[in-house]
């Protein structure tokens, strides 16, 4: 027990203003700071913790009278015989107060905890992620976390998952065999936390302790016909083919323009220029992040002759509405990006030999192996970064003509194998 010097209430009632002195001890670091707030006392407890001197506000006098401050300040001594600092404690304290009313008031709102991984991962949804990527790959994210995450850890503190709460999620995903999407939500879960720990409610990344814990994802690529027969075969059934004119067009334009699944059958007539033989697709459309789709350019598809009839042969059909290839239920929309997948299957390709996909990567493989065209002006017609050997990105305009030329050859090439042509060999390899 601490040495008491004070001998009671009496002795502190008994001070009136003009006392001369500034404090009366009470022993071991207690003491009474005299007329400190408008002729009020205010009770002080000196502390020293790693050699810092400190001192600890215990309230004032008469409101904390003697017996309560000895307490408080009893209470303190333990603490730093335990080597914690009491201010240190007390932010703490009142900070988990203050925690617990904001997440009542949420509660009562129907919102989860501020400090919650579910608040937390919607405002990195909001703030960060939105900003980032098309709005369609933020749904995609956010319908993952609700489905895969939220359920079991979106109520509970980020700052209070482990490396296991996570891995449990991730195995339900596995469980079902969906290992892609366990890698997706893994990859989404960790920039969460890495948002946590920018804004202060949580210290690490737990995900990042789950490198090596999931089933590895075994990469396939879209399906694609490069064998030249087979692709012969394919473009002649695509000729005989007897369903609706816009999937055949469709079609017929898709190995002619190397352009993505979405980015073909969203064409509107407003982006072409026929007589030019130019197709001028808005960054908006491509494939690219959000940064780049406001601030990247259109990219340019040079028409070969072939592709320029087929748009003049479709423009009386749908030249009077908005899309090249509308839906066959209503022409406010583009085609259905299940249609070119649905007429390859009736024409006798299965999934695993050719996909709406596979036309750029025939395009790619044949150009660089049959034609010997070089890859890079290849790569900047598919859209993709093009770089030099210092890593800096080329202009793709630089490559116009040698692309229009490109598309020519490869169209020409392509009404060879139509026709059951001879077969360009491949170049001999040198030994």
């Amino acid at each position: 027990m601490a040495r008491q010097l004070i001998p009671g209430d009496v002795t502190l009632r008994s001070i009136k203003p003009g006392d001369g002195r500034k404090r009366i001890n009470d022993g071991n670091g207690l003491y009474l700071l005299l007329f400190v707030k408008g002729g009020a006392h205010g009770w002080r407890f000196d502390y020293s913790l790693q050699g810092t001197r400190k001192t600890l506000s215990l309230g004032t006098y008469p409101a904390t009278g003697l017996a309560e401050a000895r307490r408080k300040a009893e209470e303190a001594r333990a603490l730093v015989a335990k080597g914690v600092d009491p201010s240190e404690a007390r932010k703490a304290s009142k900070a988990e107060a203050e925690r617990q009313r904001e997440t009542q008031k949420r509660a009562e709102a129907g919102l989860p905890a501020a400090d919650s991984f579910e608040a937390v991962a919607r405002e990195w949804l909001a703030r960060v992620h939105a900003a980032k990527v098309s709005e369609g790959h933020a749904d995609r994210t956010r319908i993952r976390l609700e489905q895969e995450v939220f359920p079991w850890l979106g109520p509970r503190r980020i700052a209070e998952l482990k490396a296991p709460d996570l891995l449990a999620c991730l195995r339900r995903v596995e469980a079902r065999g969906a290992l892609e999407t366990a890698h997706r939500v893994k990859q989404a879960c960790g920039q969460v936390f890495r948002y946590g720990i920018a804004t202060g409610r949580c210290e690490r990344d737990v995900a990042a302790d789950l490198r090596d814990a999931l089933a590895p994802v075994h990469v396939t690529h879209h399906a694609a016909i490069t064998d030249p027969v087979r692709v012969g075969e394919l473009l002649r059934a695509i000729e005989a083919y007897k369903g609706h004119g816009t999937t055949r067009a469709a079609l017929q334009l898709a190995p002619l323009v190397f352009l993505r699944p979405g980015e073909l059958r969203q064409a509107e007539w407003s982006e072409f220029d026929l007589d030019a033989g130019v197709w001028t697709i808005p960054g908006s459309r491509m494939k690219r992040t959000k940064q780049a789709k406001v601030s990247g350019g259109a990219h340019l598809v040079p028409l070969c002759r072939q592709a320029v009839a087929i748009l003049r042969d479709l423009q009386p059909l749908t030249g009077a509405g908005r899309y090249v290839f509308p839906n066959l239920r209503t022409r406010d929309r583009p085609m259905s990006d299940a249609a070119v997948l649905a007429a390859l299957r009736r024409m006798g390709f299965p999934r695993d030999e050719m996909t709406g996909h596979g036309f750029r990567a025939m395009a790619r493989t044949m150009l660089a192996e049959r034609l010997g065209v070089d890859e890079s002006v290849v790569e900047a017609q598919l859209a993709h970064a093009v770089r030099d050997s210092l890593g800096r990105a080329y202009n793709r305009t630089e490559f116009v003509d040698q692309r229009r030329q490109m598309m020519q050859t490869w169209a020409d090439y392509l009404d060879r194998l139509r026709k059951g042509a001879e077969v360009v060999a491949l170049p001999a390899r040198t030994a």
